[in-house]
């Protein structure tokens, strides 16, 4: 009778840590599909931002259309800076692209005059720069959903 008692508590113990893993697994491929998204949020931004910023200067709509832009990527930013519950196995390229966000987010507050785009300072910003950094880590993070 105790080896049935034994070996059926064995069997819940071994199932109980197989749920636990499945959970990481779980957070693990959220977290990739999180990051990803971001990352093609900025991507998008980093290619469509330098023509409407040659275009700006001379159409007030375009340049309040690349200040919507730029405020909401900035929320963004701040969103991604801020997830909690990273899985453990994600943990230290989250570090690196909340190093880099961070960076980022600081060359989008130097743009950003009290919640208004200067549009010199987004010229000769590094805000495109440090985006092709963060873009970078793509591979690294599809590799943890593999």
């Amino acid at each position: 009778m105790k080896k049935i008692l034994l070996t059926g508590l064995l069997a819940i113990s071994m199932l109980l840590s197989g749920c636990s893993f499945l959970g990481e697994v779980n957070n693990s491929i959220d977290y990739v599909n999180q990051a990803t998204e971001h990352i093609n949020t900025l991507n998008d931004f980093a290619e469509e931002a330098p023509q409407m910023l040659k275009e700006a200067a001379e159409d007030p709509a375009l340049k309040q259309e690349l200040e919507d832009r730029l405020v909401t990527l900035k929320q963004d930013v701040e969103e991604f800076i801020a997830l909690k519950d990273i899985p453990t196995l994600a943990e230290d390229i989250h570090q690196e692209l909340v190093s880099q966000n961070e960076a980022l987010l600081a060359e989008i507050n130097k743009v950003l005059e009290n919640g208004n785009l200067v549009l010199d300072k987004l010229e000769n910003s590094e805000l495109f720069s440090t985006i092709n950094e963060v873009t970078s880590l793509i591979n690294r993070i599809e590799a943890l959903g593999q």
